[in-house]
């Protein structure tokens, strides 16, 4: 991990703080962060013929929630006033105000298999997008099959199942 990305965690999710759920949000959040970056790193490990950026995976698996103490989401210690949806939204304000402009895109991209306008464009994005899908913050002791993952997606469309599907095959050669 480089040091700004543990400098990052450390200004928007201070260690000890007093608040009990800041300090559940934030053992949460890495969490979460460090089994999609293991998950995205599993991928490039095993496809070195993709050509992708190790590193810039793995910083960007490891921000790429990093806007959600801005939302209301109760259920995962977030009490901030904005829709969970824009978590994303706000992760990239963030990252671009801190001077990261291709981490703020991954932030943005990364919910569901993508919001209109705001799809994976790169394989690096599509692979952390992609291994986002498999680890769930509501239930962390989880972890989601390709058949869960694509089951979950339903209830948004097809066209993100179908995305999903063929990023399960281009990086785990299934389906």
């Amino acid at each position: 991990m480089k040091k700004y990305v543990k400098e990052l965690f450390d200004k928007y999710y201070p260690e000890g703080k007093k608040n009990a759920e800041e300090t559940k949000l934030r053992r949460l959040l890495i969490k979460h962060s460090c089994d999609v970056a293991d998950k995205a790193l599993g991928i490039v490990d095993a496809h070195p013929e993709l050509h992708l950026d190790r590193q810039f995976v793995e910083d960007g698996a490891l921000l790429h929630d990093i806007g959600i103490y801005m939302t209301d989401a109760p259920g995962i210690y977030c009490h901030g006033t904005r829709p969970y949806i824009e978590h994303g939204k706000i992760g990239g304000e963030i990252l671009r105000k801190e001077g990261h402009e291709a981490l703020a895109r991954v932030c943005e991209r990364h919910t569901g298999t993508g919001l209109p306008g705001y799809e994976p464009e790169t394989l690096e994005e599509q692979v952390i997008c992609y291994a986002d899908k498999f680890f769930s913050k509501s239930h962390p002791e989880r972890v989601r099959t390709v058949e869960q993952t694509a089951q979950s997606l339903r209830k948004f469309g097809e066209e993100g199942v179908k995305k999903f599907l063929k990023w399960a095959k281009m990086f785990e050669n299934k389906c």
